[in-house]
């Protein structure tokens, strides 16, 4: 007895004692156990791994910036600037070359000006603050920030090879800021001035600020209700003004400086000549209709921006967005080009948020010279080329197409087989558009080059639409390979057909749920929403055949219900009796209700029934779906894995347990998960009447640790304790060997379902989410955790438990077997594991025609939570991989006896004989792990993970040639925990779970990698290996490289002309403090940045952060007393020079009368 509370005392710890065989004795779940024996394997292993092998830190983000605001490009550089409305900067390049990152307020970015060739970008943000980034390091950081206290930015300009720049407010002032100290000139043009002193009302917010092409003392200024004022800098008045009874958006220069054109609200265009400012000499509606009076031209839609580019051989271009006539309202945006009299509208997928032409030469007094256009879409990035006169778009190379459609599941394999990728990609290559430009993508800037950590990984994305994305994902890149659609091997649904069939889905029927995949054997399986299992084979051959699928009948009973099928849930007494009644089970009933009547035993979704033709690639060897039981939908599924070695697939939901055999395409095992226990059920439940209550007595016994074996009173067939049954979990989908596959979220099945197509059903909501918490306490403790969609609270809670993990795997399924054989460990959303027992056929002639044997072990073993993932260890603590069968082209031609031999790989270590035959079996549940000597079942060590939050996901993982568990908590927390011995290595506070898209992506692999969508459009990679983080610089993308600055052609020729002194010096002059003094302290405050010194915001939290920034300031006094020293020193010499030279002088005239001078 008292063992018995010295392991419940261990229980509740944080961690495991690290070493001693006491320890290890008191934390074993099994009484009977001895300290000797359960600390034995403890002092065999020896475990490499320590804290100083992890660092949390994030790596790279793909995708498509997420609600993008601005845009820039610098034509020297060659590299493109994206805004966002969170805050975010995306800095791309040539591919390899892409950089995010953030503004720590988090406002959004209004506008982006790159310090052309410089390697410097500003950002005004909408909180009033201008920064200054530094873009020659490969993780930018801001230099400056300047905060306007008392006035909104509304337009920004940095004219070329300038340090001062121009800043227009919301009140429509102009100030002026230096670019190199971030200070604000004392000069600035009030909006008072700008205009005529009779103009009665005010002209609005700034809307454009440039300085004339001709003359770099001029400055135009837009105002938003149609003025348009040239200012003289140096005279400091207005040289000349425009009207305009139409609001103002953009405003464009010719390039002689001579012309402006302005786009309006009305849809119209208009030309100005300096000369002439009274009126436009042009104005067009260029989207305009005549009315029929035949005067007056309708007015459009807001043209928001135009561009006005040069060419030395060819009439100009305009180009513009907006500006469509109000008669279509479901026009698609469209960006139009008008070159000479040619007009070309073309239509967008997206709003347009902005757009920048990419000309040839940065100087804007010179011929532009156009030859392409970015136009930043909602959803997408393209750039048009205009040197072809039917425009056609460049091939994009950055993966922004991963929100193509919605993602709702991603699997990360590091370290796969290196034939993979390019098997993949010439399956893919065959899918290429055509009709792109032939020219190069013109945003080609940067430098990248692999980094010394290469290796093979994958990254596999389930979408909405019910496609798959496969993507090369190696050296910190993203590059699609291969895209598969699930959704064609059903028949596509007829429009309004949706309410009459067994959808249980309203939209997005297809919805990629759980995926698998065995990059040895290349077997491919996906579980979709609409509950139902596809397994794939990959074959390089075109095949033409029909798609075999079967039917299964999941229904969750307590007790006996008399049913028009009495045998859907078969007794096994024997193998002969088992297989017709499953085959009977399989086979596709005809009973499909009537309208009006209780729908049954039909599927939600109709399989193609004629041959199909399969191109190269995955191609769907078997679809099985779940069917309607007694006017019930089917629940979705939980849990999925698969074997190729065995032939099996098992997947499970909140009902219960399906294995099916993919090889002879029947259903094995389709049973009631409180089946699976036979006699060993740990919990006192209630019998039901059929679908009258749904009510349970919430009796539920608290868990010991131990195995149980509990014989209750079941009201149940007499044969059911002979049932083999597996529950799967509703969050691991996959057979998660530590190495590659790892096991979808338990939680991120069940229990959430906001992030998914919402459920006609109430019941299918709340039995996909319920992972009933052990006791009441819990309950309270995880309101979060255990939270529910609305729907639920109407549903009385039912004692339903959901299969939450499956495995298949060599192991010892009982306590007194001596070697290993095939089993199938199934995870409860209860926290119960149960080991079923695979009895194979031998031979590959027999496992074609024999029945495959499932039987129960009688084995449970007990965890507190949902049970989230298994893996296995060999008695030297080594990852072991479940068996696979090595890939073979099903559709091979060559059909000799190679080809119909399967190969195995078995992966059971050879001389478990002699090493003491026992292995580690490491389950992880919600809340805690455990490690399982097998097969004397000894609970060797526990670690409760987390009392306040549950894990989302769990994976044990090799790094470094080792091998650990890594565990991403609710509460944001990323830990990882040594095997077998479950020490904590990593425990770090990385992100709080704001929204269920994180809950749901969110996965481990191996090389110390995770990744999880951080938006609806972009993926981010993160690493929690020392190592990465340390070579993370060299993987990482150069943003700036030393480029020349191309000669300007008539500089010299315009500056003699019109007499401006050196640019720099000029503009010195006039805003420098020596004239313009000092801007009033009130108006704008300066924020000194990190000083660009690398790794400063990694640190910022902790003690580490303080030390830099203290280190920092250091440098930056030592360098202000140095500079002070240097000019002191300057100033001294000086001073001596002239005392020495006076000194000359004076010898020189000492002796001379005054009238020899």
């Amino acid at each position: 007895m008292k063992k018995f509370n010295f392991r419940k005392v261990l229980d509740g710890l944080t961690a495991s004692s690290p070493g001693g065989g006491g320890g290890a004795g008191g934390g074993s779940a099994h009484p009977g156990a001895t300290a000797g024996a359960a600390g034995t394997p403890r002092e065999e292993i020896q475990e490499t791994l320590t804290s100083d092998y992890f660092q949390i830190c994030k790596t790279v983000r793909h995708g498509f910036p997420y609600l993008p605001t601005a845009l820039a490009f610098d034509p020297v550089q060659k590299i493109l600037a994206i805004g966002t409305r969170t805050g975010a900067i995306r800095i791309l390049g040539r591919p390899g070359v892409d950089c995010y990152c953030q503004h720590e307020s988090g406002a959004a970015v209004l506008q982006l000006q790159f310090l052309i060739n410089e390697g410097a970008l500003v950002s005004a943000c909408a909180d009033d603050t201008l920064h200054l980034w530094n873009l020659r390091q490969k993780r930018p950081a801001i230099l400056h920030s300047l905060k306007f206290n008392r006035e909104r930015i509304t337009y920004c300009h940095l004219p070329f090879q300038s340090k001062w720049l121009y800043v227009g407010t919301e009140r429509g002032n102009t100030h002026i800021v230096n670019i190199e100290s971030f200070i604000l000139s004392g000069y600035v043009i009030m909006w008072n001035k700008a205009i005529e002193l009779s103009t009665k009302t005010h002209p609005g917010p700034v809307v454009h600020l440039s300085d004339s092409p001709r003359d770099e003392g001029k400055l135009l200024i837009g105002y938003e209700n149609g003025t348009v004022v040239f200012w003289d800098l140096r005279s400091k008045r207005a040289d000349l003004r425009a009207y305009y009874d139409e609001a103002i958006h953009s405003v464009a220069w010719h390039h002689e400086g001579k012309q402006f054109m302005c786009s309006h609200s009305d849809g119209s265009l208009t030309l100005w000549n300096l000369k002439s400012p009274n009126r436009p000499f042009q104005t067009t509606i260029p989207h305009g209709k005549i009315q029929r009076d035949g005067k007056k031209t309708e007015s459009c839609k807001p043209i928001l921006k135009v561009e006005y580019k040069t060419c030395k051989n060819s009439e100009p271009f305009v180009i513009f967005s907006g500006g469509l006539s109000y008669d279509k309202a479901c026009r698609r945006p469209s960006l139009t080009i008008m070159h000479g009299k040619a007009i070309t509208v073309l239509e967008m997928d997206h709003p347009i948020v902005d757009f920048l032409t990419l000309c040839e030469t940065p100087y804007p007094n010179e011929f532009q010279e156009p030859y392409a256009v970015a136009v930043l879409l909602e959803k997408d990035l393209i750039v048009v080329d205009l040197t072809q006169s039917n425009f056609p778009i460049f091939e994009n190379p950055y993966p922004i197409d991963i929100h193509e459609s919605p993602v709702t599941c991603t699997e990360y394999f590091a370290d796969c087989p290196p034939d993979l990728i390019p098997v993949l990609y010439s399956v893919g290559a065959k899918h290429k558009k055509q009709g792109y430009s032939n020219k190069e993508w013109p945003v080609n800037g940067g430098a990248w080059n692999l980094g010394a950590q290469t290796y093979p990984e994958i990254i596999i994305t389930g979408h909405a639409d019910g496609s798959v994305k496969f993507w090369d994902a190696s050296a910190i890149t993203l590059q699609m390979l291969y895209k598969l659609k699930t959704s064609k091997v059903f028949e596509k649904q007829k429009v309004g057909e949706g309410k009459a069939t067994a959808e249980i889905v309203e939209e997005d029927p297809f919805a990629v749920q759980m995926m698998y995949w065995c990059p040895e054997s290349r077997i491919f399986c996906v579980a979709g929403v609409s509950a139902y299992v596809i397994v794939y084979k990959f074959s390089k051959h075109e095949v033409n055949t029909e798609i075999a699928s079967l039917e299964v009948r999941l229904q969750y009973e307590v007790e006996d219900i008399i049913t028009p099928e009495p045998e859907v849930i078969p007794p096994f007494p024997d193998a002969s009796s088992q297989l017709p009644s499953l085959k009977n089970l399989s086979g596709s009933t005809n009973t499909v209700a009537c309208e009006g009547m209780m729908k049954d035993s039909i599927p939600c979704l109709s399989v193609k029934a004629r041959p199909v033709r399969m191109p190269p690639g995955y191609q769907a060897d078997l679809v099985i779906q779940l069917v309607w039981v007694d006017g019930e939908p089917p629940q979705q599924i939980t849990s999925l894995a698969v074997n190729s070695a065995y032939g099996l697939v098992a997947f499970g939901n909140c009902n219960g347990l399906a294995v099916v055999d993919f090889m002879q395409k029947t259903v094995l095992l389709s049973m009631g998960t409180l089946d699976l226990y036979g006699s060993s059920d740990p919990y006192q439940r209630q019998p039901r009447s059929p679908r009258k209550s749904k009510q349970f007595a919430a009796g539920l016994t608290e868990l010991s640790d131990s195995p149980v074996s509990l014989e209750l009173e079941r009201c149940k067939s007499p044969t059911s304790d002979h049932v083999n049954g597996h529950c799967t979990s509703p969050t691991s989908q996959s057979c998660s060997s530590g190495k590659r596959l790892s096991s979808a979220d338990v939680t991120k099945a069940n229990r959430r379902g906001p992030g998914r197509p919402p459920f006609r059903k109430a019941q299918s909501a709340a039995c996909m989410e319920i992972s009933l918490p052990v006791t009441t306490e819990e309950n309270r403790e995880n309101s979060f955790s255990r939270s529910r969609s609305s729907s639920v609270s109407s549903i009385d809670r039912d004692s339903k438990e959901a299969i939450t993990a499956l495995y298949f795997m060599e192991s010892f399924a009982r306590k007194n077997d001596s070697a290993v054989s095939p089993c199938l460990w199934v995870g409860t959303g209860l926290g119960m594991v149960l080991i079923l027992s695979l009895n194979l056929p031998a031979g590959d002639e027999l496992r074609q025609t024999e029945p495959v044997m499932v039987s129960p072990s009688g084995t449970v073993l007990t965890l507190k939570g949902a049970v989230l993932t298994f893996a296995c260890l060999d008695c030297m603590g080594t990852l072991t991989h479940p068996p696979y069968e090595v890939w073979r082209d099903p559709n091979s031609a060559d059909d000799g006896e190679k080809t119909r031999k399967r190969k195995l790989v078995m992966h059971s270590p050879s001389s478990s004989q002699d090493m003491g035959d026992h292995q580690f079996a490491v389950i992880c549940s919600e809340k805690q792990a455990k490690v399982f000597s097998l097969p004397s079942q000894t609970c060797l060590y526990v670690h409760n993970i987390t009392e306040t939050s549950f894990l989302l996901r769990a994976d044990v993982v090799t790094l470094c040639n080792s091998v650990c568990l890594a565990c991403f908590c609710a509460n944001g927390h990323i830990m990882t925990l040594s095997l077998p011995s479950l020490r904590p290595l990593l425990d770090a506070n990385y992100l709080p779970v704001t929204d269920m898209r994180i809950a749901r992506t969110f996965c481990f692999t191996n090389k110390g990698q995770a990744l999880y969508l951080s938006s609806p459009t972009e993926m981010q990679r993160l690493t929690y290996s020392q190592e990465m983080c340390d070579s993370l610089q060299d993987m990482l993308g150069d943003l700036f490289t030393p480029v020349e600055t191309p000669e300007a052609q008539n500089r010299g020729f315009l500056k003699g002309l019109f007499g401006g002194s050196g640019q720099a010096f000029d503009r010195e002059e006039l805003f420098g403090e020596a004239t313009a003094g000092k801007a009033s302290r009130s108006l704008a405050q300066h924020i000194p940045g990190a000083g660009g010194i690398e790794g400063v915001r990694g640190a910022a939290g902790g003690v580490i952060g303080d030390l830099t920034r203290a280190r920092i300031a250091l440098d930056e006094r030592g360098q202000k007393l140095g500079e002070l020293d240097e000019k002191t020193a300057s100033m001294m010499a000086s001073a001596e020079a002239f005392s020495k030279h006076a000194h000359e002088v004076m010898l020189k005239y000492k002796d001379k009368k005054w009238y020899q001078f």
